[in-house]
């Protein structure tokens, strides 16, 4: 009687031991590194090589620029190329402990105008309702959280020009901050976001990211039974690449 309870108790161990490291695999996976105006780039520069846009020499960067969506690499990796907008959170799961929520979508749409030295206009929206996670199980609550069916779109749009430094039109690298006002679950706030920016190959590659608290827009942070807790602050970024029009 003594041996088959301790071969029960050992199978049961074995068991527990095996659903950790099932969950661990599960909800553990390699956090996508953040938006890189370099990896931008670098999704430019691989698809159009030896495609410089000749009348950017020309016309210098004057014009409108629309948002690119195109094939280039999006799948949660640890080097996405194409256009993406999402947010990073910080969690603690239960048994596993401190991990990194990453939510993205492809579908902005928008553009900037450019007159002169400066970003005269810049209008972005965001299909919120198309985010998904680096781990599926969290999608459903996020779209909860976020409430998407009664406020599927966020946007941007720009209240002050941006100046650009006189070397943007030659590929230099642009540091500059967009302020303007960021609609999120139907509440509008005033924001500052820095941003980096490249010409390459006659599109131009951004990125960028800014510090935001969910619930200065209204909204909970999703919770279930193994999220012990859930920051309420995280990071809203973006990634994008936009062509002249």
């Amino acid at each position: 009687m003594k041996t088959r309870t301790k071969i029960l108790i050992g199978a049961l161990v074995v068991l527990l031991i095996a659903a950790g490291g099932g969950l661990y695999v599960f909800f553990h996976h390699d956090t996508p590194a953040p938006a890189n105006k370099a990896a931008a780039a670098k999704g430019i520069a691989t698809t159009t090589t030896g495609a410089s846009d000749r009348s950017t020499t020309a016309t210098g960067i004057n014009g409108t620029w629309a948002i690119q969506k195109t094939a280039r690499a999006f799948d949660f990796g640890t080097t996405d190329t194409g256009t993406f907008v999402g947010f990073r959170i910080n969690e603690k799961l239960a048994t596993i402990g401190s991990t990194t929520a990453v939510g993205r979508t492809r579908d902005a749409t928008g553009s900037m105008t450019i007159a002169g030295n400066s970003v005269s206009a810049a209008t972005f929206k965001v299909d919120l309702t198309t985010i998904t996670t680096n781990n599926s199980q969290r999608n459903r609550r996020v779209q909860q959280a976020l409430e998407t069916d009664q406020f599927p779109i966020a946007t941007f749009k720009l209240t002050q020009p941006i100046t650009l430094p006189a070397d943007a039109s030659s590929g230099g690298n642009v540091n500059v901050d967009a302020i303007g006002d960021l609609t999120l679950h139907g509440v509008t706030k005033h924001v500052t976001f820095p941003l980096q920016a490249q010409l390459v190959n006659g599109e131009v590659a951004v990125a960028g990211s800014m510090n935001v608290t969910f619930s200065d827009y209204g909204v909970a942070v999703p919770q279930s039974q193994i999220v012990l807790s859930v920051d309420d602050h995280g990071i809203l970024e973006l990634q994008m690449q936009l062509k002249r029009t």
